[in-house]
């Protein structure tokens, strides 16, 4: 039996988020007060062509610091990923070529 312990991300709206998600929003789109919440940028916080991930997209981006985040403790442990977003393709790229992003993260 093969369990996948990777974070479940699905798309929605701010309301579908339960207590134990974390928002992915779009740019500067309100969220709630006290909730675990990413914004999904529009340009990607490293440099094309570094060396410690060639590319980096601003989804790609945006999950890995979440999960860094998560791991830290720097914020509320998180089981799902609830992504308001217009961009869906960007966070479907992110989770499938993104090395790390992949390794952390899966459609659900």
């Amino acid at each position: 039996m093969f369990i996948d312990a990777r974070v479940p991300v699905v798309f929605g709206e701010i309301s579908d988020a339960g207590p134990d998600d974390a928002l992915l929003i779009d740019g500067d789109a309100e969220a709630p007060e006290g909730r675990v919440v990413v914004r999904l940028g529009n340009e990607p916080t490293h440099v094309q062509g570094c060396v410690c991930c060639v590319p980096r997209s601003a989804a790609g981006s945006a999950l890995a610091g979440l999960f860094l985040a998560r791991g830290r403790g720097s914020v509320t442990f998180f089981r799902r990923v609830v992504a308001v977003t217009q961009d869906r393709a960007a966070v479907m790229a992110a989770i499938e070529d993104d090395m790390l992003a992949s390794g952390w993260f899966r459609v659900g």
